[in-house]
């Protein structure tokens, strides 16, 4: 690390550091003085643009915990993962693999779901707990801590009594000082095991204690709400009681009620409004309501108190959404009790949603991630409570030489690679690896194999990819040539494909066969977009020309270039009069832009397939308009500023402080390195 520092080799610090900090994390003793050095290194950092300061930042702040309670950076990571019960540290996480049984291959989905039920059934609360009591005595007893004793003495335990260990170790290391933070262990440690002198422990040195792998649990992607409906049962688990279909026909109706109120207009300005009878004025309240000072303290309403807007913000940049309905803080009416302080939800549980495929999945993924939105601005349920991450996984069926290789299927997995070499390195180079390892003949060695390789390398990316790149999702608006057919709408992530479609009528090739010939193959389209230029400033233009069809891309092909545009590739059809008589080439015609409309004048019907999948193709399309999809919760907001100010063409209130685009964050080790 002192070397990359001094020398221009500063894409080196990242991978580096990333495999230091994990090595820590689960060493059985680290000495304050390797900590220390580790700790000014992580500082200097700070004075290095992103992602450098982010990382540096994030490890100081860890390496500062774990000086003062060695053991506490494993110890949490084993508790959130496994969602072991601790009043101290309530976290949970857990990790979540998405794959669409329709885009890889049987072979693949079930060999990753043998594999991850393989690990989940490994791993018992019991040994994790077993886990975290023997590490956390390990880092503070260092040399003197019998290793092997003490593991043995765990298993001896009943596991309540392994419980009541767990609960105590937890105890000491999250809530003392670095004194009695000690000294509680070694009483712990003196109780399981007696007293031990010092210069009893084996003399053959530490043996460190394996970190569990986390909870990884496999899905295949057969519903459209199946990840919302996974996230809602993270936070609210079957209980004894509940059947799995009695709470599966909940959500199902969950989901068809909310999509109706949302649609409805008059229902959704219900849901963001309460009737009160309440006028705002003292001598108005209740009778059997004495006013007193302390109410009238805690009286709100009327216009004692104007509230900032910054204070509305904190709570609707928790969820990027208006929360709905009554606030949580106020009292019954008519209760007697003062109101309290609403205070924002903690959020408790943490998903990591790994998508394994291609662009293909990304570009479903998009599609679910909007819809979430979407119900999240109507009420806020999940991302009040849930941080949501999402990681990608490249997976290509194919044997290398196929015709469909990985830079035609996973454009994004080429660009998060360009962008960080060490996500190359660990997470693109697993393309072709995992068909291979599922079509590996069943044995021992093979599922040992799978087991320390595939399980480990997700563990991984999960845990140390904590650097978010934010890819622009697009929104596309779809004219249909029947007029009674209501126009589509709908998001893409990666590319929107055109082209003429090739189903004409008998009647049309009687009558379109002369036209055709004289103007040759395509059809007339008309184009209107805005150029994007190098001063960022936007420049109307507006084309017709004939064409077969066009490509709009919004993966940049080269690493220095940024996201956000769409390069799009018209193919026109230029026709040339010769002495040999008409000849037609096809000319390529690009330019970047960020908002575009295609028509066609002669209402000629397009196919419009949107990120490479079949599935998602439209027929019969003779116009579309792409743009940056927007923040569901900003569209909301900016309504209801529009309704109250009509004439206000700029973002006021509350508007200007949301996000404006919708971007899918989609983690890696570094984000996009400068």
């Amino acid at each position: 690390l002192p070397q990359a520092e001094r020398g221009d080799l500063r894409h080196y610090i990242i991978p580096l550091l990333h495999t230091l900090m994990y090595t820590l994390i689960q060493a059985p003793c680290i000495p304050d003085e390797l900590c220390a050095r580790v700790y000014d290194f992580c500082k200097r950092l700070l004075t290095l643009p992103k992602p450098f300061c982010t990382i540096g930042l994030d490890y100081a702040s860890r390496l500062q915990v774990e000086r003062t309670a060695p053991g506490t950076l494993y110890q949490r990571m084993v508790i959130s993962e496994h969602s072991l019960p601790s009043a101290p540290f309530p976290y949970q996480e857990r990790i979540f693999i998405f794959a669409d049984p329709e885009l890889l291959p049987e072979a693949i989905c079930k060999a990753l779901l043998t594999d991850t039920e393989a690990a989940r059934l490994s791993q018992s609360p019991g040994g994790c707990m077993s886990c975290v009591v023997t590490h956390a005595l390990q880092a503070a007893l260092g040399d003197t801590c019998d290793t092997p004793g003490l593991r043995a003495r765990l298993q001896a335990l009943s596991p309540g009594d392994v419980e009541r260990c767990f609960q105590q170790v937890v105890a000491a290391v999250e809530g003392s000082e670095r004194g009695q933070h000690m000294e509680r262990l070694e009483r712990i440690y003196r109780h399981l095991l007696g007293s031990v002198p010092a210069g009893n422990a084996p003399q053959e040195g530490l043996q460190g204690t394996p970190l569990p792998n986390p909870d990884i649990s496999f899905h295949l992607w057969t519903e459209d709400e199946q990840l919302w409906k996974e996230l809602v049962l993270f936070l609210r688990p079957l209980s004894q009681s509940c059947e799995p279909e009695c709470l599966g026909q909940e959500l199902d109706a969950a989901v068809e009620v909310q999509d109706v109120l949302g649609d409805c207009e008059c229902c959704q300005q219900s849901r963001f409004s309460v009737l009160s009878t309440d006028s705002g004025i003292e001598r108005d309240l209740p009778a059997q309501e004495e006013p007193c000072e302390r109410s009238r303290l805690h009286r709100k309403g009327g216009i004692k108190k104007k509230p900032s807007p910054l204070d509305s913000v904190a709570l609707l940049q928790a969820g990027s959404a208006v929360p709905s309905g009554k606030p949580p803080g106020k009292a019954p009416r008519g209760s007697g009790m003062p109101p309290e302080a609403a205070a924002p939800p903690q959020r408790l549980h943490t998903a990591r949603v790994v998508l394994l495929g291609d662009d293909r999945i990304l570009g479903r993924l998009a599609q679910a991630f909007h819809s979430l939105r979407k119900r999240e601005a109507r009420r806020v349920f999940l991302t009040a409570r849930l941080e949501l991450q999402f990681y990608h996984i490249p997976v290509v069926p194919g044997q290398p030489g196929d015709h469909a290789g990985p830079e035609e299927l996973c454009e994004v997995a080429g660009y998060l690679g360009r962008a960080d070499p060490w996500y190359e390195s660990n997470i693109n180079t697993l393309c072709h690896i995992i068909p291979k390892l599922a079509t590996m003949p069943s044995s021992p060695s093979r599922a040992l194999v799978t087991d320390l390789f595939l399980t480990d390398v997700i563990a991984y990316y999960a845990r140390m990819g904590t650097q978010p790149v934010r890819f622009q999702v697009h929104s596309v608006k779809l004219l249909f040539q029947d007029p009674a057919q209501e126009p589509a709408e709908d998001v893409f992530l990666t590319e929107l494909l055109t082209q003429v479609q090739d189903s004409p009528s008998h009647r049309e090739l009687s009558t379109t066969k002369r036209k055709g010939t004289l103007d040759g193959p395509g059809i007339d389209l008309s184009v209107t977009y805005r150029k994007v230029v190098l001063s960022d400033r936007q420049k109307e233009l507006s084309l017709s020309l004939r064409s077969t069809g066009l490509l709009m891309k919004a993966i940049p092909a080269q690493e220095a270039q940024g996201l956000g545009c769409l390069s799009v590739t018209i193919t026109e059809i230029i026709r040339t009069n010769n002495l040999a008589g008409r000849s037609f080439s096809a000319v390529a015609n690009r330019f970047k832009t960020r908002n575009i409309k295609v028509r066609s004048p002669e209402q000629r019907p397009l196919t419009v397939r949107l990120d490479k999948d079949s599935r998602r193709t439209y027929r019969d399309v003779i116009g579309l308009e792409v743009s940056p999809c927007l923040e569901p919760s900003y569209c909301l907001q900016k309504n209801r500023t529009t309704k109250l100010s009509p004439d206000e063409a700029e973002d006021v209130g509350l508007v200007k402080y949301l996000p404006k685009s919708l971007l899918l964050p989609i983690n890696t080790f570094a984000g996009v390195i400068q």
